[in-house]
């Protein structure tokens, strides 16, 4: 008898690309009706000869046992439809849905961007007496419970859509602020910024940014940088703003004012945001098969076995936990070196403004020239050496921290916004919100501890104390670039070329 399998297993493979979104089924869902190996990395089936490629790459050819470099033109004749066929990349629809990211960002990353603004407030007012270690957890849990709640929405968004999460974020997120407006204690803090407001943050985050992926793909970096300017934006507006509330109207209205204005964007973003098309998936035959599989897709430990994303993912855990430090305790550096409040807080402005260019130009950069990966290893690298070469020595001369913030805010720009495209790159579009909400586990568990150590380092505020706690966010930059050089490695190796 003819060996079928011979030719229809690879035939099945080649022209799997060539299937509708329709077509297509979620990891967790193919592995159980599929008699095949399933794939341990959640969008490639684990066979000794398959490889990825990407045509928008110089080189890719992505394979579990294997590594050679392939050029594009080697797909300039497709004999079936690739994944970039398959999106518009571009229209007034695709569009909206990029300025619907926009203005939801604004007060989604805009807030994680101004958290200086808020910790130099109430370290001085409401948690004058608590230790600055103490302070900080109020921050780190913040922050580390964005992260962990992205993982609520990834695997519900990549079978239902963004509406209801986003819905459900915006109500959490609002109330936590409007709670914050009348914490006095630092319990009170994590239970309403901490708690609330980063389950609002983290459910708004991932729909927000993955709905991007199903419009674009050759301009995907573009796009996303472009929405993601949304939250340099509010990195300037937050700031200027809470400053002139703090002093007319004082710190409880201050936080309400800021709560209706992100109900206003986050109502806007959710009518103009969502997704092209939708998976199509048989329904749940119990509860309990509905709550595995979402527990599952929730989080999926198997992705960490592929190098190429356990490394990418810990590139983009490191260097964001120490942008969010180093943001975090930007203006309490400087008013520790005798700035007066209003540098203090003119500098997060500055950091958020030239962030602007920094998410746009680098995107641009990484699509056009030089490829996702190459571009985030050197924007990373540069604030790690910024941090050394500038802050460090020269902290205490207001002239020299005005270059540091906007070198800084250039280069830190891009790790918001190309973190989820260097993730969709080596990731199926259909997984792509499981993965995203994958890698920030990882970067809530790694947040964690960041702030408290640097708090703690930093004790007192002297500019000794605040000198060591430079060179510990200098530590974790630089780590987070060479985590990324090494996710590279793995998929490319050492040539240089577009990736």
């Amino acid at each position: 008898m003819f060996p079928v399998n011979v030719i229809a297993r690879p035939a099945k493979i080649f022209f799997s690309k060539s299937r509708s979104s329709k077509d297509l089924q979620s990891l967790e869902l193919r592995s159980i009706t599929s008699n095949e190996n399933p794939a341990s990395s959640g969008y490639a089936t684990n066979h000794n000869n398959e490889s990825i490629v990407k045509k928008h790459n110089d080189v890719i050819d992505i394979g579990p046992s294997s590594l050679r470099s392939v050029t594009s033109r080697d797909l300039d004749k497709p004999s079936v439809p690739t994944d970039d066929d398959e999106y518009p990349d571009g229209g007034i629809q695709a569009w909206l849905v990029v300025l619907g990211s926009f203005i939801g960002l604004i007060p989604v990353f805009g807030l994680l961007n101004s958290l200086g603004a808020i910790e130099s407030y109430i370290s001085r007012n409401q948690l004058a007496k608590v230790a600055p270690s103490t302070t900080s957890w109020i921050f780190s849990l913040y922050i580390a419970i964005s992260f962990l709640s992205c993982i609520l929405a990834g695997g519900y968004f990549d079978r239902n859509g963004s509406k209801t999460p986003m819905s459900a974020g915006t109500v959490i997120y609002v109330g936590g602020i409007m709670c914050l407006a009348n914490c006095t204690t630092v319990y009170q803090f994590i239970l309403s910024f901490s708690l609330l407001s980063g389950i609002g943050t983290g459910i708004l985050m991932t729909p927000l940014v993955s709905v991007l992926a199903s419009w674009f793909f050759k301009r995907r970096a573009i796009a996303t940088s472009t929405a993601t300017m949304g939250g340099s934006v509010g990195g300037v507006f937050f700031p200027i703003m809470l400053k002139k509330l703090y002093k007319e109207v004082g710190f409880p209205w201050a936080m309400r004012i800021v709560g209706f204005v992100c109900l206003a964007c986050l109502i806007v973003s959710t009518v103009l945001c969502h997704e092209r098309s939708r998976v199509e998936c048989e329904p749940f035959a119990s509860k309990k098969q509905l709550a595995k599989w979402y527990v599952s897709s929730s989080f999926n430990w198997r992705y960490f076995l592929e190098g190429k994303f356990l490394f990418a993912a810990l590139g983009s855990s490191l260097a964001e936990s120490s942008l969010t430090a180093s943001a975090t305790y930007l203006a309490s550096y400087s008013l520790a070196r005798g700035n007066s409040e209003t540098t203090s807080y003119a500098l997060i402005t500055a950091t958020n403004a030239v962030g602007i260019l920094g998410r746009y130009i680098p995107g641009y950069i990484a699509d056009r020239h030089l490829g996702r990966f190459n571009v985030v290893i050197i924007t990373v690298l540069l604030a790690g050496l910024s941090n050394l070469i500038i802050w460090l020595p020269f902290g205490g001369h207001v002239g020299a921290l005005w270059a540091y913030v906007c070198i800084y805010g250039f280069a830190t720009g891009s790790i918001l916004s190309l973190t989820p495209v260097c993730v969709g790159q080596i990731s199926r579009t259909e997984d792509f919100g499981k993965r995203y909400s994958t890698a920030y586990f990882l970067q809530a568990i790694i947040t964690i501890p960041v702030l408290p150590i640097a708090g703690a380092i930093i004790n007192k505020g002297t500019p000794a104390e605040y000198n060591k706690f430079i060179i510990f966010v200098s530590v974790l930059m630089l780590a987070g670039s060479a985590c990324y050089i090494v996710s590279r490695y793995i998929c490319v190796g050492a040539k240089l070329c577009r990736f």
